[in-house]
């Protein structure tokens, strides 16, 4: 009897170490400290859980006073999508930014500073960063996301990344592998497909993967993303061949070589909660060859945690799942925490609190040969905004009036959105627009114009209206309007909008180069 309880409590032990659920609050719930007694490695942080780097330090604190070889993790990425200045806006651009520089000792700073934040706050583990070819541009999900859209430039800096962060002492995670930039679907909603054959997967996808894992990347996020050249049945998250044939099997048998910790990207995401549940989806995925499931963005309680648990442990009772796996999966992702405790958790890296900025101005691009007039005056500040995708979040300030408002005081603005297009029609909306500006110059805001339709209509007849009117893109440019100024920023980070503000007011260099 005593070797079968002892059994039962190690399989237990194991299922619980392989989640990486969520939490509400900006303490720990009784229910999380508990179950770290019982065996939970990780936790997965958000900004709902964030109100400062001190209260951040409190709570990571409070956590490993139950369990000292705890992963801490976040998404992090920086620019568009942060956690940790989830209300404000990011100090650091994202990686769009960044690829637009194009210099690798750049990114590896802003890494290494970025991780320097995270260790400090008592994170350890960066859902970062995205190494995602944006080969789409209309994808609706990564665009600025992606260093880019050539993959040896996304290969170096993702390399760049991962190096800068882990010297830090904060493990990467480097994601969405195997590939999620020439999606067209986002899998916050639904399953997208790539119908891209394997040559091209080699040869554009998977570069910056190789790239990450030879900088030594301590884990890697599959993608819930189909794609039938490699497994027509399973997405990615799911898949044998994905994960083991083609993500841990060596080089000379065609894979990756990759013998590091393999995290699951959310399983409430709709793409596998939608069609197979995720007690079901964890259970595969496990099988699979995933090693730690990242629940908790949605879902963020404790019957969560116990419905997978039971979940696993049920799964190898009945034989799905192997209890040699499951137990592997568990041990690398107590390997993974005690790296990150011999790493140093940021020890050594010295602050530098302007790295952000300094990027976000070396970003910007004027893409159009078109100069514009320094702004003296107080503006009018018109954003053009899109829904956010859920990986972004819409509660995360974007846009230049904040900054532009500061350096001219008495600077208005306004938000424009689908709706209001569709609701007046272009014409009426931009007449509208600008009977409020009030003869003021007007600066156009937008994010992603190409991807849609509204805005583009009343983005160009507001420059048929007002051609000297000064644009703003902050999402991936494609095709400037002509005849009138265009700065683009390459993401809608804070630093993004302040560099933004800053050439539009001489407050520091415009920029020159055509992107």
């Amino acid at each position: 009897m005593a070797t079968v309880i002892r059994s039962a409590d190690t399989l237990t032990r194991d299922a619980l170490a392989v989640l990486q659920p969520g939490f509400t609050g900006t303490t720990a719930p009784d229910w999380l400290l508990r179950r770290l007694d019982e065996g939970l490695v990780s936790v997965g942080l958000f900004g709902r859980n964030v109100h400062s780097p001190e209260q951040l330090a409190a709570l990571t604190g409070q956590l490993r006073g139950i369990r000292e070889d705890l992963l801490v993790a976040v998404d992090e990425e920086g620019g568009d999508v942060t956690r940790l200045e989830v209300r404000g806006g990011s100090s650091f651009p994202g990686n769009l930014a960044l690829g637009a520089v194009d210099d690798t000792a750049l990114t590896r700073d802003v890494a290494r500073e970025l991780g320097r934040r995270l260790a400090d706050c008592g994170i350890n583990l960066n859902w970062a960063p995205s190494a995602d070819v944006n080969s789409n541009p209309a994808n609706p999900v990564i665009g600025v996301r992606s260093f880019g859209a050539d993959p040896l430039r996304v290969a170096r800096h993702t390399a760049a990344y991962v190096e800068g962060l882990q010297s830090a002492g904060v493990a990467a995670c480097t994601k969405h592998f195997p590939g999620h930039g020439d999606t067209a679907v986002d899998s916050h909603h639904d399953l997208p497909r790539i119908t891209a054959d394997l040559a091209t997967l080699q040869e554009r996808e998977l570069v910056p993967f190789r790239a990450a894992i030879a900088a030594g990347t301590r884990a890697v996020m599959s993608a819930h993303i189909l794609l039938p050249a490699l497994d027509a049945e399973h997405p990615a998250t799911l898949s044998p061949a994905a994960l083991h044939g083609l993500l841990r099997a060596p080089a000379t048998d065609g894979g990756l070589g990759f013998d590091g910790l393999i995290v699951t990207d959310g399983m409430e995401m709709r793409a596998i909660s939608a069609i197979y549940g995720i007690e079901r989806g964890s259970v595969l995925a496990v099988a699979a060859g995933a090693d730690a499931i990242c629940v908790g963005g949605g879902l963020a309680d404790e019957d969560t945690v116990l419905r997978l648990r039971d979940a696993l442990v049920r799964a190898v009772r009945d034989g799905e799942l192997p209890e040699e796996r499951l137990a592997d999966a568990a041990a690398r992702v107590r390997a993974l925490a005690r790296w990150t405790r011999s790493a140093g958790a940021g020890e050594g890296a010295a602050p530098a609190p302007g790295i952000g900025l300094t990027a976000a101005r070396r970003a910007l691009r004027l893409t159009s040969v078109t100069p514009f007039e320094p702004l003296t005056a107080p503006a009018y500040v018109a954003a053009f905004t899109p829904l956010a995708n859920i990986a972004v979040g819409d509660d995360t300030p974007w846009g230049v009036a904040a900054e532009l408002s500061r350096l001219l005081p008495g600077t208005r603005t306004a938000t424009y959105t689908a709706h209001d297009a569709a609701r007046t029609g272009p014409a009426d909306l931009v007449e509208a627009l600008l009977t409020d500006a009030a003869g003021r110059p007007v600066v156009a805001v937008v994010r992603d114009v190409h991807r849609h339709p509204w805005m583009a209509d009343a983005l160009h007849t507001l420059l048929t209206a007002r051609p000297r009117t000064a644009v703003i893109e902050m999402g991936v440019p494609q095709s400037p309007p002509r005849g009138t100024p265009h700065i683009a920023t390459y993401g809608a980070a804070r630093v993004c909008g302040q560099a933004a503000a800053e050439a539009l007011t001489s407050a520091s260099p415009h920029p020159t180069a055509r992107g």
